[in-house]
C-alpha cells in the first residue's frame, strides 16, 4: 500500500482515492464487502500526508467508513448505505461526505449491477437529511462514469440537493463546498496559486451566466443548453449566446 500511493504521488496525483468497499459497477465485489484492513488505509493515510494531500474512499457502507475515518480519511465518497450515528461520525471526524443524489435509471446498469443498487435506491435523502441536521461538509460528484452521452443528468442530480437544501445552499455546495475539498490537497493543489471558487484577478476565471435565477428557481440549470448562456473555463470562452456576444 505504501508503494502504491507513493508511486501515484510520484505520477502527480493530487490526491489519493481508495476502494475500502464493493462496487456497483465492478463485476465480483459486494456492496457491503470491506476490502483494505485498518493497518492498509493507515498506510495509504500516512503515505499521502507525508505529501501533504490526503485520502478519499469509495464506500457504502457503516462498517467502512468507520474504517476509514478512524484511519484518517478526508472524505467518504457515497455512503449510501450509512446509518446516522455514521453520517453523523464524518461531521465529528471533520471529513467531508461526497455522494450523489442518485435514483432509478440515472445511470444504465446491467443486471448484476443493477441487482447491487436495490438495498440503496432512493436513499440519498435520507443521508443527506441527517448531513444536514449534524452539520456534515457535503461535496459534490456525480460518479456518472464512460457515458458522455448521459452527462445531462449531472446537471439534473444537481438539483436534487434543493430537496434537502435551500437553493443557496445547494449552490454554495457545489461552488465553494466542492471547492474547500479540492483545497485539503495543499501543495499538491494542480491548481497552485489561482484561488478557486473567487471572481478576482489572478483567479482561474471559470464563470457560468445563467438565463434565470437559480436562487430562487434551481430548475434553471437542468436545461443548461438554453439557460448556461455565457461559460468560461480559464479565461477562455467556449460559449456566448447573449445578444451583444
Amino acid at each position: 500500500m505504501l508503494a502504491a500511493t507513493r508511486q501515484q504521488l510520484k505520477k502527480g496525483a493530487s490526491q489519493i482515492k481508495l476502494a475500502v468497499g464493493g462496487g456497483v459497477i465492478s463485476e465480483f465485489d459486494p456492496i457491503d464487502s470491506l476490502q483494505f484492513t485498518s493497518e492498509e488505509i493507515r498506510a495509504a493515510v500516512q503515505a499521502a500526508s507525508d505529501w501533504g494531500t490526503y485520502v478519499a474512499t469509495h464506500v457504502y457502507t457503516s462498517a467502512g467508513i468507520r474504517r476509514a475515518l478512524d484511519a484518517g480519511v478526508r472524505s467518504i465518497e457515497h455512503a449510501h448505505l450509512a446509518d446516522e450515528a455514521t453520517i453523523r461520525l464524518i461531521g465529528e471526524k471533520g471529513a467531508w461526505l461526497s455522494t450523489q443524489p442518485f435514483e432509478t435509471g440515472d445511470d444504465p446498469l446491467s443486471p448484476p449491477s443493477a441487482g447491487k443498487t436495490s438495498s440503496m435506491e432512493e436513499t440519498w435523502e435520507r443521508i443527506l437529511g441527517w448531513a444536514k441536521q449534524h452539520g456534515v461538509k457535503v461535496a459534490f460528484g456525480t460518479d456518472l462514469l464512460f457515458r458522455p452521452d448521459g452527462t445531462y443528468k449531472e446537471n439534473v442530480m444537481l438539483t436534487r440537493f434543493a430537496k434537502i437544501y435551500s437553493n443557496f445552499e445547494t449552490l454554495k455546495i457545489v461552488t465553494p463546498g466542492n471547492c474547500e475539498l479540492f483545497a485539503l490537497s495543499g501543495p499538491r493543489n494542480p491548481y497552485k496559486d489561482a484561488k478557486l471558487c473567487v471572481i478576482k484577478e489572478g483567479a482561474w476565471a471559470d464563470m457560468l451566466l445563467v438565463e434565470g435565477d437559480p436562487t430562487t428557481n434551481i430548475d434553471v440549470l437542468k436545461d443548461y443548453e438554453r439557460n448556461l448562456v455565457v461559460i468560461i473555463k480559464d479565461g477562455v470562452i467556449h460559449k456566448n449566446t447573449t445578444t451583444d456576444g
